[in-house]
């Protein structure tokens, strides 16, 4: 696969996150928009972090088989978390779905003052497959 993710020496390294991702060359690249913790009938799925987090990587991994890719293909993503809530539980369920084995994405985290009403937390992805 055309891409490289890269944590350049002198930087924190995290099993959670790489530092950055380079795209060699052309490739299909998916942009996913703001995924909340809605089911398929547009309700939001429990009053917590951790429900809400699952939601969105099931929305997430759906979105990705439609086009053939997977998880292990998303390369950045963004995650916002309304203020007062922590995202220990979103961690937790991300440390649930996200295989070890492939190289984690670049991450940026936003603490937000508010979503969608009674969403906690909304990812949006890039994927290159």
């Amino acid at each position: 696969m055309p891409v490289r993710h890269i944590n350049p020496e002198g930087l924190h390294r995290s099993p959670a996150f790489s530092q950055a991702v380079v795209v060699e060359q052309p490739a299909k690249t998916i942009y996913i928009g703001g995924q909340n913790g809605v089911d398929a009938d547009g309700k939001v799925v429990g009053p917590t972090v951790g429900e809400q987090a699952h939601q969105v990587f099931r929305n997430l991994a759906a979105i990705l088989e439609s086009e053939g890719a997977g998880l292990g293909n998303i390369v950045h993503w963004t995650i916002a978390v309304v203020e007062g809530h922590s995202f220990d539980e979103g961690v937790a369920a991300f440390q649930q779905v996200w295989n070890r084995a492939d190289p984690p994405p670049a991450i940026t985290v936003h603490v937000v003052a508010g979503l969608n009403p009674g969403c906690l937390v909304e990812i949006d992805a890039v994927a290159v497959v």
